[in-house]
This record gives C-alpha cells, sequence and structure tokens, in this order.
C-alpha cells in the first residue's frame, strides 16, 4: 500500500514540479539552473515507478536509494530557489511539505524493504 502511495504521491509532485519551474522560467529567474530543480523533481516518481519492475529486492532497494537522494536534491534547491526570493513563502511550504512526505514514506520502505530482505 506504502508503495501505491509513492507512486501516485510522486507522479503528483512531479506534476507540480513541472509547474512550479514554468512559473520561475516565465518569471526569468534562475534559468541556468532551474533544469536542476526540473530533474531531481521529476526522478523522483521515475525512479519509484521503475521499482517496481526491479529484477531483485536488491534492485528495489537500490531504485527507492536514488528516489531518496533525488528527493534530498529537490530540497536542496526548493531551499536555494526559496532563500533566493524566487519562490514565494507559499510555494516553497507546499513544495517541501510534498517532498518530504515522499521522503519520509522512502526511508519508511527502505527500511522495511531492507529488514525483509535479510530474513
Amino acid at each position: 500500500m506504502a508503495d501505491n502511495q509513492l507512486v501516485l504521491l510522486s507522479k503528483a509532485f512531479a506534476v507540480e514540479t513541472i509547474n512550479l519551474c514554468e512559473k520561475i522560467r516565465e518569471r526569468k529567474k534562475a534559468t541556468a539552473i532551474l533544469n536542476q530543480m526540473l530533474r531531481s523533481g521529476t526522478s523522483i516518481g521515475a525512479n519509484i515507478h521503475e521499482a517496481n519492475y526491479a529484477s531483485s529486492k536488491a534492485d528495489f532497494i537500490n531504485k527507492f536509494q536514488i528516489a531518496l537522494k533525488e528527493c534530498y536534491e529537490t530540497d536542496y534547491w526548493l531551499g536555494i530557489f526559496h532563500d533566493a526570493g524566487i519562490l514565494t513563502d507559499e510555494e516553497f511550504t507546499d513544495m517541501y511539505g510534498q517532498c518530504s512526505k515522499i521522503r519520509k514514506l522512502l526511508i519508511a520502505s527502505i527500511t522495511t524493504a531492507k529488514k525483509n530482505a535479510e530474513r
């Protein structure tokens, strides 16, 4: 169930990331680094989706760990854009909250998968 929730949340987050990056692009701000957030924010869901078709438990865990790294990178970019005044407080809080929720679910899923793999 958590995996399905992760798929849905990460897909919605990818769409929100695309929409937010388009808004930033229209503001003509930080266009040189904008693609960094676009790539990391959409990569989270891509790796979670790919994990559902993993060839082994180790592959599954690896894909989730990559998604977690992308989540942390996205957190970083959100913070940079907020601190630079490119994101409003509301935009930052919304996106950071969504990213944090996905991150917590990923951590829990990775922990569970590792415990199950040890059995």
